[in-house]
């Protein structure tokens, strides 16, 4: 590609309380940081979201022009024509980042966790990321969650979806109704596109949310994460 290779991502992690089998990866969204995501969710829940067996990591996105705010530099994951999900998408900027995000995952598998152990997620362009990062590049992870997010009508992970004929990673989705820079259609639109070309994808509703998150959201997540990444029983002899 004649390209230098990126520089490892920023990351902040909440290590497991008890021996490490599974790791989750939680994208911010756009102007954010790992720590700053990390700090919200703890303000939300009053703790960490922390587990028992499973590591979470909050990369950061490095700083790069965008677009929507006049080219000024911002944490985003890639760039966007704008805010809206009628434009194409910037697809150069999303396919050098899940260049980054893939060894970020690659350093997991290194370190002994299996794919199907590993879950990724975010808010808002966060979420638009991982589903990008799962649903064309990495289909063999365990799950894809998607917080206020959404993907453009004629999305790139639409069309490999569309050539896919192998089993796909369940979405776990949630949307404020009330949300005014993600519309909440946006976000129930891209959730009926994915069912329809095959993936498992849930979405739940909360009304009255706006561009946030909230604890009963988080929660529900948690249980979510717990049930893609159950507690391993040590191996019989």
């Amino acid at each position: 590609l004649g390209m230098a290779a990126p520089a490892a991502l920023q990351r902040s992690v909440v290590s497991p309380a008890g021996r490490h089998t599974a790791s989750l990866i939680f994208l911010h969204g756009s102007g954010d940081t790992g720590q700053g995501a990390r700090a919200w969710i703890k303000q939300i829940l009053n703790q960490d979201m922390a587990f028992q067996h499973i590591k979470v990591i909050y990369p950061t996105a490095p700083a790069r022009p965008y677009t929507p705010m006049k080219g000024a530099f911002s944490n985003v994951w890639f760039d966007r024509y704008k805010i809206c999900n009628d434009v194409p998408e910037h697809i150069e900027s999303i396919d050098s980042m899940c260049q980054g995000l893939t060894d970020l995952i690659n350093d997991e598998v290194k370190n002994g966790i299996a794919k199907n152990r590993i879950l990724i997620g975010g808010f808002s362009m966060g979420g638009g990321m991982a589903m990008h990062l799962a649903y064309r590049f990495h289909q063999d992870l365990a799950g894809v969650f998607a917080l206020s997010s959404f993907l453009n009508k004629d999305s790139a992970v639409y069309q490999a979806l569309k050539r896919n004929e192998s089993t796909l990673p369940e979405l776990f989705q949630c949307h404020g109704t009330a949300d005014e820079l993600v519309l909440y259609s946006w976000g129930e639109e891209t959730n009926k596109m994915l069912k329809s070309l095959g993936v498992s994808a849930s979405l739940h509703t909360f009304p009255n949310l706006n561009h946030e998150l909230n604890r009963t959201e988080i929660e529900k997540l948690k249980s979510w994460i717990v049930k893609k990444l159950p507690v391993e029983a040590p191996k019989a002899n």
